[in-house]
């Protein structure tokens, strides 16, 4: 997690253009030492360039770039005392484990001692030390991501730059390898900005992250945070799976709104900035819904569907359902008992509720 400092490295204003056309639009951030950082959206969206940047591989039409308080403006790659960790891993495949992990060390001229001192301590934290010696081909997925981890901090980097990191491992690997390189990267303290466009990785790895569209930062804060209270209809839909209800604002109190949509009213134990009658979207994460056969005493907060369709992940089952407008509904339900009391098929009338708190509204 963060440290006391709350500005290692700051991004001001940061503005790159293509022929006219900005791939990054105003980007401002502060981040801490010691954090792991996440920029994360669709593809285009400009996280890339913007880490491309950091690296002094593209340079900002306009902004600037301080890590610890130095202006990285006109810093050659090279001299930026940070590493690009890439998503090919960029192993050399004639050298073995031992000889990847010292190749920027010995480029910069180290004393052998001190070399193999460094080396064998990035074995030791990757558990890697009996592969020292063989060559990427013969290692797994996991292991050359590990071996590029290695290499990459073992100049000792003040920033590590992490590019689709695990973007080249299958699922089950690729959900193992995301818990060891955080505790690597905690264990080492280096701070670390990564980009991907897997929201999970992002999610599990991240103690912070930016939701990037269009080149802008819609939304930065903690994982649970951007989840939990999404700020815009682009984050709600593109962090996790969400139910968007067009409504209209029917009751608007400092306590609570009521908000009329096309199947059902729902009320939202807060109050909102708003005026009545204003288009309102309101979020609401399957996860939250229950499944009844017989509607609610509660006439606010729930809504009469079929079900049309079951998708069963093992761990949950997601209902899809259809309401009588002709919107569809999904209600994601775990399966915490192997024989649930009540079993829903496909074409059964149900009701759909939810809490007074389970919603977001969004106005924009």
């Amino acid at each position: 997690m963060a440290s006391a400092d709350p500005a290692f490295l700051q991004i001001r204003n940061v503005v790159k253009e293509f022929n006219g056309y900005k791939a990054v639009d105003q980007a401002s951030v502060d981040i801490a030492q010691g954090e792991i950082f996440a920029l994360l959206g669709p593809s285009g969206c400009g996280k890339s360039t913007l880490l491309r940047m950091l690296a002094g591989f593209e340079t900002p039409t306009s902004g600037s770039i301080l890590l610890g308080g130095v202006d990285l403006a006109g810093l050659p790659p090279y001299a930026r005392p940070m590493n690009m960790m890439f998503q090919s891993y960029a192993l050399f495949p004639h050298l073995t484990v031992w000889k990847n992990i010292a190749f920027g060390l010995e480029r910069q001229g180290q004393p052998r001692d001190a070399i193999a001192a460094r080396v064998q301590a990035m074995l030791k934290l990757v558990q890697l030390e009996k592969y020292a010696e063989r060559r990427p081909h013969q290692l797994s997925g996991g292991q050359q991501q590990r071996v590029a981890l290695a290499r990459s901090l073992a100049r000792q980097p003040q920033l590590l730059l992490l590019d689709e990191p695990l973007g080249a491992l299958d699922k089950k690997l690729r959900e193992q390898t995301q818990l060891e390189l955080v505790n690597i990267i905690e264990q080492v303290g280096v701070t670390c900005v990564m980009v991907t466009h897997d929201q999970e990785e992002a999610m599990t790895m991240a103690s912070r992250l930016a939701v990037m569209n269009e080149g802008r930062f819609l939304q930065v804060g903690a994982p649970g945070d951007i989840y939990e209270t999404p700020t815009s209809r682009f984050v709600a839909d593109f962090i996790g799976n969400v139910n968007l209800m067009e409504g209209r604002l029917a009751v608007d109190e400092p306590d609570h709104v009521v908000i009329d949509c096309a199947d059902c009213r729902h009320y939202v134990g807060h109050g909102i900035t708003g005026s009545l009658g204003m288009a309102v979207t309101v979020a609401l994460r399957p996860e939250k819904i229950h499944l009844a056969r017989r509607p609610p005493d509660d006439a606010f907060n729930s809504a009469r569907g079929q079900i049309k369709e079951i998708a069963y992940f093992g761990s949950f089952t997601v209902y899809h359902l259809v309401l009588a407008s002709g919107a569809p509904l999904k209600v994601s339900v775990a399966n915490v008992l192997r024989h649930r009391d009540e079993e829903y098929s496909w074409g059964d009338e149900v009701w759909a509720h939810w809490s007074r708190s389970a919603h977001v509204v969004l106005t924009q």
